[in-house]
């Protein structure tokens, strides 16, 4: 179900993953308020099994330990928080997503993509029309219990375009079944990257962080917030090492970041994007992007002109 969330929505979500989830959007926020049991997960019959789906719940319960939805969704619209009973991978071959858990988010374009462990409350934003193609994955004992990010290989993105072309239970084919296969072991060997944005829960760190997220761009050092808020520039440092796990000036270049991949996925002019960016130069700004996502922001925009069904 994809439903535009304004402002602070309230939802209860009983039909994703195997539990009610409760929760409210506020702003960048989002905050899990309670959990409690719920069995609506359905399970295929034998005919729609055969078929391909666009139904999350669809591909909880199927045989293979491995299953791949196609989804399309318009920029803009948001999936309201939910969880699964599956762990998920997802990716998307063009568009970027937004992913926020309640403690953190995510800025994931299509070189990248996000592992969210079983029963992992996170809702998605589509910037740009995004077209998802996300894997559902057996949870079991050995499982990764940790949401990171995984830079998607060349031989990774076409084998989960390959699983994507089979039906939701594609059990008894062999072909699929090796690609699966393959799949988690391109997964195991995945490099995994540093690219969440943490959000605070201290209040006086929340506006801070609240006003970054709205405008990246803004220069306003921590010793002129600092004025405003009751809390020394020493205290909110020592938050930002708390709460943020790193300094001010290095979240705020995370966010900065965040938004210029999704700023070039719209088309904004690099010079605009790297001037929006805090720096002075398209070069400087190419160098440190190229840092920090492994491509310059040139090839970083044409990589999300390729795209494959």
């Amino acid at each position: 179900m994809i439903e535009k969330v304004t402002n602070v929505q309230k939802q209860k979500i009983g039909t994703v993953g195997s539990r009610h989830c409760d929760i409210s959007l506020t702003g960048t926020m989002l905050v899990t308020k309670n959990l409690c049991q719920d069995k609506n997960c359905r399970k295929m019959d034998k005919v729609t099994s055969n078929l391909r789906s666009t139904d999350a719940r669809d591909f909880q319960h199927v045989s293979p330990r491995v299953s791949a939805m196609a989804k399309d969704i318009p920029d803009g619209h948001v999936i309201a928080g939910h969880c699964h009973p599956r762990d998920q991978l997802l990716f998307a071959v063009a568009g970027v997503m937004r992913v926020e858990t309640a403690r953190n988010a995510w800025i994931v374009p299509p070189d990248r993509a996000l592992f969210l462990p079983a029963e992992e409350m996170h809702a998605v934003e589509a910037r740009g029309n995004l077209k998802m193609r996300t894997l559902y994955i057996t949870h079991d004992a050995d499982s990764e219990q940790q949401v990171k990010v995984l830079r998607v290989t060349p031989l990774m993105r076409e084998l989960i375009l390959a699983l994507i072309q089979n039906p939701v239970d594609y059990s008894g084919n062999s072909r699929a079944e090796r690609i699966a296969d393959l799949i988690r072991l391109e997964m195991e060997a995945a490099e995994s990257l540093p690219a969440n944005i943490p959000l605070p829960s201290d209040p006086r760190l929340q506006n801070l962080c609240a006003r970054v997220l709205r405008d990246p761009s803004d220069v306003l050092s921590m010793d002129l917030f600092a004025a405003g808020t009751g809390a020394s520039t020493k205290t909110l440092a020592r938050l930002c090492q708390s709460e943020l796990g790193m300094t001010f000036g290095a979240w705020r270049r995370r966010v900065r970041f965040a938004a210029a991949a999704e700023r070039l996925e719209q088309g904004v002019p690099i010079k605009i994007v790297a001037r929006d960016a805090g720096y002075r130069s398209s070069s400087a700004f190419a160098y440190a992007f190229r840092q920090y996502f492994g491509l310059t922001p040139s090839e970083f925009r044409s990589g999300l002109t390729v795209v494959r069904i």
